[in-house]
């Protein structure tokens, strides 16, 4: 999509279509809202006056300017309460603006920055939000579809703000908008891919484009031999029932750069996960094709980092594989030792993804980081505990780098809820036979599975996201789930990631 900025007043825009905007409540436009209104004779006002329009989130209304306003149509879009507004509220403004815009069969239209006026937002956070809600709000998975949409996406945004001296903060908040939202459509693109289009190869493809498009880009995939080599065994057991070669990726950006302080992103690279000889039910299983989504968000983080150019040495981990049944699939019973010379007693085939984040946060350690952060659709404990599309569950060891998380969250709109790494927790996946077993039980499952990891993380801060109930979206469309959320992959973490690395740079 085409993203442009201007200064100007909106309703002197020429276009197929202006978008305003209005909070819940308000009863007399205000800004541009009144100007446009005013150019309109009033109709908005008499709209709201009727109870016709009530500001409230998700909600849109279209007025014909007929020779009134340059533009042809006006849109006006609901902000929600006042004392409830904020980025993601934009976002939600945003996206719901851009698919009316493609209802209508518009392939151009342009908007008022929401939140950089009344809202209090600055003008380059605004900008970012309304990039970002309005392009997330447009996916669609297309990939495999032979017959096009029924309506294309608008091709041009125009960005409108009033005070020309702000123009470079909305262009740096627009430019950075269209970049974290593409990576985020990169991750939902291959969360919602046939785990026989995204197999472990396929996603080395990925990393490997990445890494040739940008000079500060490196990568390298592991083989199975590679990572037998390095006493992988962890990340080996899960692979050895599938036919398809896994691979372990790094991918650096700033490789080599001992000035840059280093931050690991790890990420579940489950390309799809049947459970194993501990077969799943068959109700859904065919979602299992995006128990990659941590992995997919990692690589879609990366390429955000090189197109940001981030001043920063940032590390993606991905061990990819496929968990299979098979004759020389991994047993309950079996004991694998992993990579920092732990061993692991299997109890369950179908909590594998603890054991390739295993080897990966050992290998972590060679990087010497300031901080690693890893993603994992790891358990449904966690959703039990947090619900589904409500909040990622965080555990960390260490105070601060919680702290960036929660903070990067706020932000970005992506919310994480911290649980404790309590070492209680290693009572349930004591071991008769290995240092440890790979599943506590369903009792406090999210916890014992944190605890597990823990084991294999070495003398560095690290933080822990299970990302199980926000990976995928399967509710209905309705007004409390976000506009800029479509079925399927959802890309979380993204944006999560991008802005905590941000703000890395900025704390300096």
């Amino acid at each position: 999509m085409e993203i442009n900025v201007i200064a100007g007043s909106i309703e002197a825009v020429e276009d197929e279509l202006i978008v305003v905007n209005l909070f819940e409540g308000v009863e007399r436009p205000g800004g541009a809202t009144a100007a446009v209104d005013q150019a309109l004779g009033g109709a908005i006002g008499d709209a709201v006056a009727g109870g016709d329009f009530k500001g409230k989130k998700g909600e849109a209304a279209v007025f014909y300017a007929r020779g009134a306003l340059p533009a042809r149509r006006v849109l006006v879009v609901g902000l929600g309460p006042q004392d409830k507004f904020g980025l993601n509220a934009v976002r939600d403004a945003a996206a719901a603006a851009a698919k009316k815009a493609r209802a209508l069969g518009v392939g151009s239209f342009s908007s008022v920055v929401h939140g950089a006026g009344a809202g209090g937002l600055t003008p380059q956070a605004a900008a970012q939000a309304v990039v970002e809600g309005t392009i997330l709000g447009l996916y669609r998975y297309q990939e495999l579809k032979n017959e096009p949409p029924d309506r294309p996406d608008p091709e041009r945004l125009t960005l409108v703000q009033l005070d020309a001296a702000t123009l470079p903060a909305v262009e740096a908040g627009a430019r950075a908008g269209g970049i974290v939202a593409d990576a985020v459509c990169l991750a939902r693109d291959l969360a919602n891919r046939p785990a026989n289009y995204a197999t472990p190869e396929e996603l080395a493809e990925v990393a490997l484009d990445i890494a040739g498009e940008f000079e500060t880009m490196c990568c390298q995939v592991l083989d199975e031999e590679d990572a037998d080599e390095l006493g992988m065994g962890a990340f080996l057991g899960v692979a050895q029932g599938s036919d398809e070669p896994a691979v372990f990726i790094v991918l650096e950006h700033n490789a080599g750069r001992d000035d840059l302080e280093t931050v690991v992103l790890v990420g579940k690279g489950i390309t799809f996960d049947s459970g194993g000889i501990s077969l799943k039910p068959v109700e859904s299983m065919d979602r299992m094709r995006s128990d990659m989504a941590g992995g997919a968000a990692v690589l879609a983080t990366m390429l955000a980092v090189a197109q940001l150019d981030l001043p920063l040495h940032v590390v993606g981990l991905v061990p990819a594989t496929e968990n299979l049944p098979s004759g020389r699939a991994f047993k309950p019973g079996d004991v694998l030792t992993a990579l920092n010379g732990k061993t692991i007693e299997i109890i369950s085939t179908d909590a594998e993804g603890r054991l390739v984040l295993a080897d990966a946060l050992a290998y972590s350690a060679r990087f010497e980081p300031e901080a690693v952060v890893d993603l994992a659709t790891l358990t449904g404990a966690c959703v039990t505990a947090l619900g589904r599309g409500v909040a990622a569950g965080v555990f960390s060891n260490d105070d601060g780098l919680l702290a960036r998380l929660q903070a990067a969250s706020q932000t970005s709109g992506e919310r994480i809820w911290p649980l404790p790494l309590y070492d209680d927790y290693m009572d349930k996946i004591e071991s008769l036979t290995a240092d440890m077993t790979n599943s506590g039980g369903r009792e406090g499952g999210v916890g014992s599975s944190a605890i597990f990891l823990k084991q294999f993380v070495g003398d560095y801060p690290w933080a822990h996201l299970d990302i199980a109930g926000m990976s995928f979206e399967e509710r209905p469309d309705s007004p409390k789930r976000p506009a800029y959320l479509q079925k399927g992959g959802t890309g979380f973490g993204v944006r999560l990631l991008v802005q905590l690395l941000c703000d890395w740079v900025a704390a300096g």
